[in-house]
């Protein structure tokens, strides 16, 4: 017993602004339709309690455009506290049996906080099920273990991950595009190609092209995947001993920023004053550049490379400046570098040799990595959550993946100190550290890159450059729309790179 459609479009109103994932914070929902709605689980048979499970797709109306989003919605009628914390609401319907003259009470929540439910996602999958039009599916010589119990990631971004037992992570993408999901598709192809750098696709859900055409509305004709199943959701291989690449570096710029003498103030630390800060994160960074380097190259194999005339880089230029103009109009702030960053999508345009494109990450950045006793492993080739299906699953340079770490190093350097309430003298000189932080992990991601058979990004600097004020700008949008609070961050960073 799931609420009405209406009931439950006003319920989500209220509930799905507030979700991390939820890529429309800036702009008010105009309306709120239930597309298709599944049900997983019927509850235990004569239990008046359930818990049920219902796999729903939600339509979001916002100005002219349409997002969709897929929402696993518990309900039942006493809430426990342990799953409180995921309430949508509560609501009146008929009893099931005895109609509307005995209505009963419920309560409807995000069932991906409750352990007991999320179990059908593993039995889904180990018994290459069809629910409906869900069809959920095993990898090639995979057994997929059921018996675990499920708790959700703690990360932020823009997805919802699973984390079942020690053995597997899954992944479920919030806010859908039809057909396959890039991150799918390029893990499942560097899986069979043998890299060392991905972890192991186990399983994947996906909805039946026959289920989909309400997902195509707004979009070209180039980019509605139709008659192609549209990705769910993908489990992999947990990283038992990973470490997120962004917990690594935040660790490492707070020893730097601890690190009293004045030796600090530097523009240019030396080997001697890092080892004395502690925390080191340079020869990381080395290692990460070639390990991208790597996956650069398995992809270069899976996918195929491109040549493209110097006539598409100066439409890819033109669009670097659409995207400025659009962004500078809802971040007034980012005016201050606009000629800077205008000069520089000019100096790309200006390229007359012809550039290698190739599948690449796309989003790339130290949250989408794990240091692991292994080395390296690389995540999440979804592409940027703000960019259309068609731009997340197009070919691009190798070196905007480069270009999308640097900013990270520069996103890491001065996460700390976002908090605009500092005294003035206190962050001069915790910017100058920062500053010096991030040149130094730059340089040496750079060279791991090049030693590892990667284009040395300092003989393209200007490819480099624009891309790197291309991902500022994208950072500033996203940052606006989603998480206002981290927009000093790349503001600050680009006093920088425009100097």
């Amino acid at each position: 017993m799931r609420p009405p459609d209406d009931v439950l479009a006003d319920l989500l109103a209220g509930w799905l602004p507030r979700q991390r994932w939820f890529a429309g914070k800036d702009r008010a929902i105009g309306e709120i339709s239930i597309g298709t709605a599944t049900e997983l689980h019927p509850g235990p048979a004569g239990a008046q309690d359930g818990p049920e499970l219902h796999h729903v797709i939600v339509a979001v109306r916002q100005g002219d455009g349409w997002d969709h989003y897929q929402l696993l919605l518990g309900v039942r009628h006493e809430m426990p506290d342990r799953l409180r914390y995921g309430e949508i609401g509560g609501f009146t319907a008929e009893h099931p049996d005895v109609g509307a003259d005995h209505p009963v009470s419920a309560h409807v929540y995000d069932a991906v906080y409750d352990a007991e439910l999320t179990r059908v996602l593993l039995d889904g999958m180990a018994a290459e099920s069809v629910v409906g039009p869900l069809r959920f599916r095993r990898a090639p010589g995979t057994e997929v273990e059921t018996e675990l119990e499920s708790v959700p990631g703690s990360a932020e971004q823009s997805n919802t991950s699973l984390i079942f037992g020690d053995v597997y992570i899954c992944k479920l993408f919030r806010r859908l595009a039809p057909g396959a999901n890039p991150d799918l598709e390029v893990n499942l192809a560097l899986s069979r190609a043998g890299c060392a750098h991905v972890p192991a696709v186990c399983g994947w859900i996906d909805l039946a092209p026959s289920a989909a055409p309400a997902l195509t509305s707004g979009l070209t004709e180039g980019e509605t995947g139709a008659g192609e199943p549209t990705t769910l959701a993908m489990m992999s291989q947990y990283l038992r001993s990973g470490t997120d690449g962004w917990d690594m570096a935040i660790t490492s710029v707070r020893d730097w920023f601890a690190y009293a003498p004045t030796v600090c103030d530097r523009q240019a630390p030396t080997d001697e004053d890092a080892a004395a800060a502690g925390g080191d994160f340079a020869a990381e960074a080395e290692r990460l550049g070639a390990a991208t380097a790597t996956v650069h190259r398995d992809l270069a194999a899976a996918f195929g490379v491109t040549e493209m005339p110097a006539g598409h880089v100066r439409e890819m230029a033109a669009g670097m400046h659409r995207q400025l103009d659009e962004v500078c109009r809802s971040v007034p702030a980012l005016s201050e570098h606009e000629t800077a960053i205008r000069e520089a999508f000019d100096e790309l345009a200006r390229l007359r040799t012809p550039l290698t494109f190739q599948r690449v990450h796309g989003d790339y950045h130290l949250g989408q990595v794990m240091r692991t006793d292994t080395g390296w492993i690389v995540l999440d080739f979804e592409g940027e959550p703000a960019r259309t299906p068609g731009e997340r699953r197009a070919v691009a340079h190798p070196l905007r993946d480069v270009a999308g770490m640097l900013r990270s190093f520069e996103y890491a350097a001065r996460y700390l100190i976002a908090d605009q309430s500092l005294p003035t003298d206190t962050a001069l000189s915790l910017e100058t550290r920062a500053h010096a932080w991030a040149a130094r992990n730059r340089d040496a991601f750079c060279h791991g890159y090049a030693a590892a058979g990667g284009l040395d990004p300092a003989e393209h600097a200007v490819l480099v450059r624009a891309f790197e004020f291309d991902k500022a700008v994208y950072e500033i949008r996203y940052e606006a729309r989603n998480r206002p609070s981290w927009l000093p961050v790349p503001l600050r960073s680009l006093a920088h790179l425009a100097g």
